[in-house]
């Protein structure tokens, strides 16, 4: 299993990069999201990379974050969502953007994605909804190396609080917590104070 390669692109397409290290180049498919921020070609990156094999194909799949690397490993183990429809949904929403999904039942964002219709998006929302988490979506895991703190934390409990009063106030449960996440959350803070610095990103 290849972990990640760190290498100069040297050729980029809608659905895969070419990555030379070592005079080798490696042919990696990745999603239009992962092409659209991607450096230029010459330039360095590291790519983490998911191995596929079968009777018939050894196939790279590449993504920038770690993040991206573990919600597509998430999204492979359900039912008719292979490789290639993890990508597909992966090019039309980021990782945060998925679970925000998945954690407010919101199929038809996920029916978005090429070749996904609603039964499939909801047995996503329905096989994933337990192996994902309402922190998740509060911590870029690649930003920082602070172990936060688990479901019962004040701080979660404060999160969880005021997307909840966003929703009653009519949001949708997707937005409260997109507008939750944007909040920088300090010391002391409680559901009353995030949800007023919320409602300002949302206004």
């Amino acid at each position: 299993m290849i972990a990640y390669i760190k290498g100069e692109i040297t050729e980029i397409g809608e659905d895969y990069l070419v990555l030379e290290t070592g005079h080798i180049g490696y042919h990696i498919k990745i999603s239009a999201g992962t092409a659209g921020r991607l450096p230029a070609i010459g330039e360095e990156v590291k790519i983490y990379t998911y191995t596929y094999v079968r009777e018939d194909a050894f196939l790279l799949y590449g993504f920038l974050t770690k993040d991206d690397l573990e919600i597509f490993k998430k999204l492979i183990t359900v039912n008719k969502i292979g490789p290639k429809g993890g990508l597909a949904i992966l090019s039309v929403m980021t990782a945060d953007d998925l679970r925000f999904a998945i954690l407010a039942g919101d199929a038809k964002a996920i029916a978005r994605a090429p070749g996904i219709g609603a039964k499939t998006a909801e047995r996503v929302i329905l096989d994933l909804k337990d192996k994902v988490s309402i922190e998740e979506t509060f911590v870029n895991r690649e930003a920082t190396s602070v172990a936060i703190g688990g479901d019962n934390s004040q701080a979660s409990i404060a999160r969880r609080e005021a997307a909840e009063a966003l929703s009653a106030l009519g949001y949708s449960s997707t937005e409260a917590l997109k507008a939750v996440k944007q909040v920088e959350i300090l010391d002391g803070m409680d559901a009353e104070e995030i949800l007023k610095q919320a409602l300002k990103k949302l206004l």
